[in-house]
């Protein structure tokens, strides 16, 4: 009995050295682990905040480079077709179209870095007291109504208005957020023109009518929105290539200079270049101190055995594969949907030198030629041009938040 007592005083004092010495290595190894990891006490906020557009190499992304890839379980969509601004025939849910639900499963994936999809309420936390304008034609408002969308998802406080000009525009007020959409066609100021009983230059050379552009003039929509606004997003081309409203022999483009017309007449092509001239001065003299400008690329159109007048379509219900989007877009066969990479030539001579941060999403946007509206958009003809809600907008702007965080909070 002594023997067994004496054993068990001699255990005793061992048991609380073991539990202590297992405390500090599950101490020391916690320790370890909170220095090589970087825990937020608001994940999705820190992620957003810290992301850089560059990969791990110091190298910059390139955005285009990548692959659209399906998400099978996908997490909720950010907006629905219950959004009240996406307009009748770009709602492709409420539209039935049979492909409505699954466009919101498809996830652009850049080949060297992760594009996630942008945090509303970050967004507006870090970008209170911001006006922010979109100037462009209708994929500009595509754009904008995405944007819009997803913001009044988690914050629903909004005054409706039309700063500067503006279409149409929004505030959040909690965050004195402002957005809005300024429409114009050609970024330059044109209007119907006809020929003077009295004759002129062009009347000589037997104009009687088409469409008078002055190259050095914004159009009113919008001349007001870069001293407004501290973002703006440009895009331009899709009407420079419009032949059903600016025939050639019917109704040209003619091109005016301080009021004086262009002799000889310039084509649509040279015209666009001494727009995008004037109008990147234009900016840049008016933008107030401190604004970001951006210029998006051309929104790519996806019309098939035709033009949209000619009986074209889009009908395909999955993403386009790299061999098929050479087919469709290669400047070298001079296709239908041509005009997406001839208008890019233009916008990069014309901005090379600016102050000007590209928004290039005219190559992931290419593959898409299944998230069109087409037959579900209310039109007499398939609408391959304008894209579907909830849709790859939603991608552009989740590209244009990137861009934005990065230049704003760049280390």
């Amino acid at each position: 009995m002594a023997s067994r007592e004496q054993q068990h005083t001699k255990k005793v004092p061992l048991f609380p050295f073991l539990s202590l010495l297992c405390f500090a290595s599950i101490f020391l190894l916690l320790s370890l682990s909170r220095k090589t990891s970087s825990p937020s006490p608001s994940l999705s906020h820190s992620h957003y905040r810290t992301f850089q557009t560059r990969t791990p190499d110091s190298t910059p992304c390139d955005y285009s480079d990548g692959s659209w890839i399906h998400i099978p379980d996908p997490k909720p969509a950010r907006y629905d077709a219950t959004c009240k601004e996406i307009f009748k025939g770009w709602n492709c849910i409420s539209n039935n179209k049979s492909n409505g639900f699954d466009l919101t499963t498809w996830r652009w994936m850049p080949r060297t870095c992760d594009l996630p999809p942008f945090d509303p309420l970050a967004f507006l936390h870090k970008f209170r007291d911001t006006n922010i304008g979109f100037v462009g034609d209708s994929l500009n408002r595509n754009m904008f109504v995405s944007l819009f969308c997803t913001l009044k998802r988690v914050s629903s406080e909004v005054k409706k208005w039309r700063p500067a000009g503006a279409d149409r525009g929004f505030t959040f007020l909690r965050y004195n957020l402002t957005i809005a959409y300024h429409r114009t066609n050609l970024l330059a100021r044109y209007g119907r023109w006809s020929a003077n009983a009295n004759g002129g230059a062009l009347e000589s050379l037997g104009y009687r009518e088409g469409f008078r552009v002055d190259i050095d003039v914004p159009e009113g929509t919008w001349a007001e929105a870069p001293a407004f606004h501290d973002i703006l997003i440009f895009n331009t081309g899709h009407w420079w290539w419009a032949p059903s409203k600016f025939d050639p022999v019917k109704s040209p483009m003619l091109f005016f200079e301080k009021g004086e017309p262009i002799i000889p007449p310039i084509p649509p092509h040279v015209g666009l270049d001494m727009v995008l001239k004037h109008m990147v001065l234009f900016v840049e003299k008016r933008l107030q101190p401190g604004a970001i400008k951006f210029f998006r690329t051309q929104s790519p159109r996806h019309f098939e055995g035709g033009d949209w007048d000619q009986g074209g379509s889009c009908q395909r219900l999955q993403p386009l594969l790299p061999e098929q989007v050479e087919e469709i877009f290669s400047l070298k066969n001079n296709g239908t949907n041509v005009e997406a990479r001839l208008v890019n030539e233009h916008l990069y001579k014309a901005l090379k030198g600016s102050g000007f941060h590209i928004l290039d999403i005219t190559r992931l946007s290419e593959f898409r030629a299944d998230a069109h509206p087409s037959t579900s958009g209310g039109k007499k003809h398939d609408d391959c041009m304008h894209w579907c809600l909830p849709g790859i907008t939603d991608t552009w702007n989740d590209l244009l938040i990137e861009h934005l965080n990065n230049i704003k909070f760049r280390d």
